[in-house]
């Protein structure tokens, strides 16, 4: 935080003097020099600046109202306070400025002629650069005790937070509601009591916080706060349905059911965010957990006042390390269940000398069973294990290229993984409610390219409103790939410079017959009972309207799987 104006009025070196102000004059934040002779510098300050000048526009016989009006003015703007530089335009501070300041209560310092203004900026800004650096430090070592405390697992993490949390309250309360003591009471002089080198005010104050009373304050606050609920603060950290895991103290627990509407609306964003809300004197923040998309649970905070910049950091750092921390939990609360059957069924993890991995999984041959999860239900919990079957969610992939790559903003998808004799389909179908594609039984190597073949089967269902088509019902062969309404539509799409013709009929005939004699004109002609060159007019015909090249064998393959999906789906 900025240093206050009683620490800058106790650099002795300096020789500043308090002549007016409120009580709270010491316990002001200073933020900023600001040198200025306007008689209305307002239009160019912030808030929190120690402003100075010399007076050098202010004629002898001004007058109360033209000082009150200044004065005023800087106060409205949230001015830390006004130095007045002596002996240079005026041999003292006007008696007008010193009424007004103190009637309105704006400090009002006295800066000694040997004192250059340039002084007091590089004090405040060498105060300002020490309390960066011992936030900074603070801050590093409160992220480190966290990081410790994650080696002890995510109970260990709740209550670090809720220590460091009493920690900073503690220290927000000590630095913001007590005035410093030097300001009170009558002015100082130069060398009056309580005036110290900055040197040695700095080394007090991080005695203060590291070492000393402050310290033990904290301490004891920290102590307080969690077990005894000292400011009412609190940390709870809930389960993937809301539910609650650990909560400091005890008691925040019964805050999970008040914080429902919160977690469904956080759970379906599909991807950590987080929110706050201020109620009843509280602020409330709440953010999810987890990786790559994936929600895993939640963290809630409270606290009976708005957090500070130290607290946000000290939540970010905690959100982060539980995180990663459920994301690798044991695999009784499910997520690592899930993680597992899909990075088998991605074909990313290698099981090879994983005898206890190999152990926990079902003996194959296994069936990979797939659902498309219903929008209001794509972040709810599923169970981790089924019967005989392990579940778990997965991003979608594009059916029309099953095995591919995965589609962008598709829907959710639900999985079961299980033995045939275990009804895999059967189980998600009880799951999800829904259409139901199941693949061929695959060994642990074989589970990406069954994924594959469910995705495509998952297509085929929705198509023919069927409750489960497996892939065995399916054609096979690179024809049975693109059989079903993925394929027809793609199948459309590359015939189409062809199909939106008045002559379609007869380019389309032409243009199977033509590869399957492979480009020989006569034996094409004759199929079609047409002349060579009535062929040939409409093949230029077809190359004119096409896209492609047909000398490409890539692009004669995929026009004729187009005609062959085409005839299929019209058959």
């Amino acid at each position: 935080m900025p240093p206050t104006l009683g620490a800058v009025l106790r650099i002795p070196r300096l020789g500043l003097r308090l002549r007016a102000g409120g009580d709270d004059a010491g316990a002001r934040r200073v933020r900023w020099v600001a040198i200025s002779e306007l008689t209305d510098p307002t239009p160019y300050l912030e808030g929190g600046e120690l402003v100075l000048t010399t007076g050098i526009r202010w004629p002898e016989e001004s007058g109360r109202d033209a000082a009150l009006s200044y004065v005023r003015r800087l106060a409205d703007r949230g001015v830390a306070g006004l130095g007045f530089g002596v002996e240079v335009a005026h041999d003292d501070i006007p008696a007008p400025l010193l009424q007004a300041a103190g009637e309105v209560g704006l400090p009002l310092i006295e800066v000694p002629r040997p004192t250059p203004f340039m002084a007091v900026g590089k004090a405040v800004s060498r105060l300002l650069a020490e309390e960066e650096y011992e936030g900074l430090t603070r801050a590093f070592d409160a992220q480190r005790r966290l990081t410790q405390a994650a080696l002890r697992g995510e109970a260990a993490v709740v209550e670090r937070l809720a220590t460091e949390l009493a920690r900073a309250a503690a220290r927000a309360g000590r630095e913001t509601g007590t005035p410093e003591p030097h300001t009170a009471g009558p002015p100082a002089g130069p060398g009056s009591a309580g005036a110290a080198p900055a040197e040695e005010n700095t080394a007090a104050r991080r005695a203060s916080v590291e070492g000393g009373g402050g310290r033990r304050e904290e301490e004891a606050a920290a102590r307080r706060t969690p077990a005894e609920g000292g400011s009412g603060d609190w940390v709870l950290l809930l389960d993937q349905d809301g539910r609650p895991r650990h909560a400091v103290p005890p008691a925040a627990a019964e805050r999970a059911a008040g914080l429902a509407d919160e977690v469904r609306r956080l759970r379906a964003s599909k991807r950590p965010a987080g929110a706050s809300v201020a109620a009843h004197g509280e602020t409330i923040a709440v953010q999810a957990l987890g990786v790559a998309g994936r929600v895993r649970g939640f963290l809630a905070i409270g606290a009976a006042h708005r957090f500070g910049p130290d607290e946000r950091t000290l939540v970010s750092a905690a959100a982060s390390l539980l995180s990663l921390e459920l994301e690798h939990r044991d695999p009784v609360g499910g997520d690592l269940v899930g993680g597992l059957v899909e990075a088998l069924l991605e074909g990313g993890l290698d099981l090879a000398g994983a005898e206890r991995l190999r152990a926990a999984l079902p003996d194959p041959p296994l069936v990979v069973a797939v659902a498309e999860a219903p929008p209001e239900d794509a972040a709810a919990p599923l169970p981790a294990i089924a019967g005989a079957c392990l579940a778990a969610r997965l991003p979608a992939r594009d059916a029309a290229r099953a095995g591919g790559r995965r589609a962008a903003g598709g829907a959710a998808r639900i999985a079961v993984l299980g033995p045939e004799s275990a009804d895999p389909a059967g189980v998600l179908a009880g799951l999800a409610g829904g259409p139901v594609g199941a693949g061929r039984p695959a060994s642990l190597s074989g589970l990406p390219a069954a994924r594959a073949e469910a995705e495509r089967a998952l297509e085929a269902a929705r198509g023919e409103g069927a409750d489960v088509v497996r892939a065995a019902e399916l054609p096979g062969g690179f024809l049975g790939l693109v059989d079903g309404p993925a394929g027809v539509r793609i199948a459309d799409e590359v015939l189409a410079p062809l199909t939106g013709r008045r002559s379609a009929a007869d380019l389309l005939a032409s243009l199977r017959a033509y590869l399957a004699a492979s480009g020989r004109w006569d034996a094409a002609a004759e199929s079609l009972g047409v002349h060579r060159h009535t062929l040939r007019y409409r093949i230029n015909r077809i190359r004119e309207l096409l896209p492609g090249d047909l000398d490409d064998p890539d692009y004669r393959t995929e026009l004729w799987l187009a005609l062959r999906t085409r005839e299929r789906g019209q058959g």
